[in-house]
């Protein structure tokens, strides 16, 4: 079975636009999420989905530069663009990301990944149900659940946002909610405003010191430690993905 990351990137986000090649600790925020993911060690491949826009060039040069393989699509249907991702790199298995998550966790992603081969299932997200932060986000799906959401989605929403159809046919596909014992989803750590770009950048600047690879539990530990942080973000809302 091929396991690979697909990872969507775009510069045109309407809150916070070009949030992806916004730079920590001298590299992109593209380049720390694929650093995180890099050391799970079920994949055999990361890929990331930009689109065909002249916009997006700086995002394929920057993944030619870090030595991830990118591929172009849509720039509107990111199902349409993450199927044909996934078909040309011959995935059998795909774990969606998105570059918006430079804290993304590679132990909890590992451990999806073996809940999802060890019980055959079709779909497993840390998001239906949250009890993770926000900004934790994986979704993990079989190339045929992902080729049936692409010939059946009509609704733009679902072509946006890639996965709805799955996840909102829970009688044909077998899905698995993954969930943590503690509810930590009062913590939003994605980047999609100032706000989060604020927050996302003073927890580098406490734990990033070493360039070692920090834990969610260490950002844990940190947020109890100075609950000011949770502040500077608590408020902003994420959008509605409409079914």
């Amino acid at each position: 079975m091929k396991t690979v990351v697909i990872i969507q990137a775009r510069m045109g986000s309407t809150r916070l636009p070009g949030k992806v090649m916004k730079k920590l600790f001298g590299k992109t925020i593209l380049q720390h999420v694929t650093d995180r993911i890099s050391s799970i060690g079920d994949i055999n491949e990361i890929v990331i989905a930009t689109t065909e826009s002249s916009l997006d060039d700086i995002i394929v040069d920057e993944a030619k530069a870090i030595g991830i393989n990118v591929f172009r699509g849509s720039e509107n249907d990111v199902l349409d663009r993450y199927y044909r991702a996934a078909l040309t790199c011959k995935a059998e298995t795909i774990i969606r990301i998105t570059s918006d998550c430079p804290l993304i966790d590679s132990n909890i992603v590992s451990s999806m990944i073996s809940q999802f081969n060890n019980k055959d299932y079709d779909y497993v997200s840390n998001t239906i149900n949250r009890t993770f932060p926000r900004g934790l986000d994986a979704e993990i799906f079989s190339i045929q659940a992902l080729e049936e959401a692409f010939l059946n989605a009509s609704s733009p929403s679902f072509r946006e946002h890639v996965t709805p159809y799955i996840y909102n046919n829970k009688t044909e596909f077998k899905i698995y909610d993954y969930l943590n014992d503690i509810d930590y989803s009062k913590y939003r750590w994605t980047l999609d405003t100032v706000e989060d770009w604020k927050l996302i950048e003073s927890i580098y600047c406490y734990l990033y010191e070493s360039k070692q690879i920090y834990d969610w539990k260490n950002i844990i530990s940190l947020m109890e430690c100075k609950p000011e942080l949770h502040k500077i973000n608590c408020h902003i809302e994420q959008k509605k993905v409409m079914n």
